[in-house]
């Protein structure tokens, strides 16, 4: 069996995986089984390094807040603010601590050090402004969308002033109150002010969409994208807090997928940008419908790949990450019987596997699911594996400072 599988893998490169794919992707997912992992990290900033000097890429989306990432696009574009201040501000999630995000984010700006705008690489988080325990007031999305509006159309034209929005927002402490999330009773997401906020919001992004014309040539093209992107933010997360505040069963199917309807969002307007590397937690990338398991009920909902990849067809294509060992973690070695197991058994040390071959040199061996000892690991599903275009499967992961910086090897 070993060998078999041995002959669907080739070596981790760009070209490499393009040529598994039908069609060239607008959006090349990459996903990874946990976060933070500097193998990991250094394999992504590896492949998006080939993919812009050899494929023509020039983005990357990880699964970060998209506004906090408008900081890092600014500095590896413009070089505003100091390296240190980007990593503090412009990652959600604290992963501006990670050595992979900070070289990834040393490279971009080097490379783009005298080059046209046009030949630039960017940098994009499309994650919502939401955390584990929370979701960020609507404050800065709405403000900002409003302020782009009120400077380029007719001001007859807008639904409310800056002063009614916020009077309706209020402290944003009340938005961003972490009890809300195990008691819907603090969440402020069903009050009559967040129920008129949300219409407002509906009727600025209405007046966003229809002065489009004008705006696209009246308003620097950028400023129109970003006011595109404060838009679906502001929505998003009007939304997310109704359902923070509801007491349904339903509650949670919804939360889940409003932050991954977001996201799907976020990636198909960096799609009609151009081609684009993203790079998520395989969960959010995956084409199979999500499930898990809370209070004893089981939750259904359709992750961000699964919704872009149902609008782009070969246009999405997704690369499944995963990992025979986090030792530093209590992740040792995968049982021969499991999917990473078998992959462990192979003599690279990283390698691409066509996902589709071995689905077929699967199809008389259905391998255990492996468990994981560690709540911050994901094995891989067996049953995900046919509606995979590839697999990265990385033997050993390692801790941080172990490899040599991207753009030395």
């Amino acid at each position: 069996m070993t060998a078999g599988i041995g002959a669907t893998a080739h070596p981790v490169d760009a070209a490499a995986a393009l040529r598994l794919l039908p069609a060239r992707p607008r959006l090349l997912a990459l996903g990874e089984p946990t976060h933070g992992e500097e193998a990991l990290l250094g394999l992504r900033n590896d492949l998006f390094r080939q993919l812009v000097e050899r494929e023509g890429y020039r983005t990357i989306a990880i699964e970060s807040d998209c506004l906090m990432g408008l900081l890092v696009d600014d500095h590896v574009t413009s070089g505003a603010g100091s390296l240190d201040e980007v990593m503090e501000r412009g990652f959600s999630h604290e992963w501006g601590a990670f050595p992979g995000n900070r070289e990834l984010v040393r490279w971009m700006r080097a490379y783009n050090e005298g080059r046209p705008a046009a030949q630039q690489v960017r940098f994009a988080g499309f994650d919502g402004p939401l955390e584990i325990t929370g979701a960020a007031s609507p404050r800065q999305a709405l403000t900002t969308l409003h302020a782009y509006l009120t400077d380029w159309v007719d001001p007859d034209l807008l639904p409310c002033d800056a002063a009614t929005l916020d009077r309706l927002l209020g402290a944003d402490d009340r938005w961003t109150n972490p009890a809300a999330m195990m008691d819907p009773s603090r969440s402020v997401g069903q009050t009559p002010e967040a129920a008129r906020l949300r219409l407002l919001a509906d009727d600025l992004v209405a007046l966003l969409d229809a002065q489009t014309p004008h705006l696209v040539a009246a308003s620097p093209r950028e400023d129109w994208d970003r006011a595109r992107l404060y838009a679906r933010t502001a929505t998003g997360l009007l939304r997310y807090h109704f359902w923070m505040a509801d007491t349904s069963p339903s509650r949670m199917a919804w939360l889940l997928g409003v932050r991954d309807s977001m996201m799907a969002a976020n990636l198909l307007a960096l799609a009609e940008r151009g081609p684009t590397l993203v790079n998520a937690h395989n969960g959010h990338l995956q084409r199979n419908r999500s499930t898990m398991r809370m209070g004893g009920r089981p939750v259904h909902w359709w992750s961000a790949g699964a919704i872009v990849g149902a609008h782009l067809g070969d246009g999405y294509a997704f690369l499944a990450t995963a990992l025979g060992t986090i030792r530093h973690r209590g992740v040792d070695t995968p049982p021969p019987d499991t999917l990473e197991g078998l992959l462990y058994a192979l003599p690279e040390d990283r390698c691409l596997v066509d996902a589709r071959r071995l689905a077929t040199a699967l199809a008389d061996l259905t391998p255990a699911a492996r468990v994981s000892p560690w709540f911050g690991y994901a094995p891989l599903d067996p049953a995900h594996v046919a509606s995979t275009d590839g697999i990265v499967f990385v033997k050993d992961s390692w801790k941080s400072g172990a490899r040599p910086p991207l753009g030395t090897d």
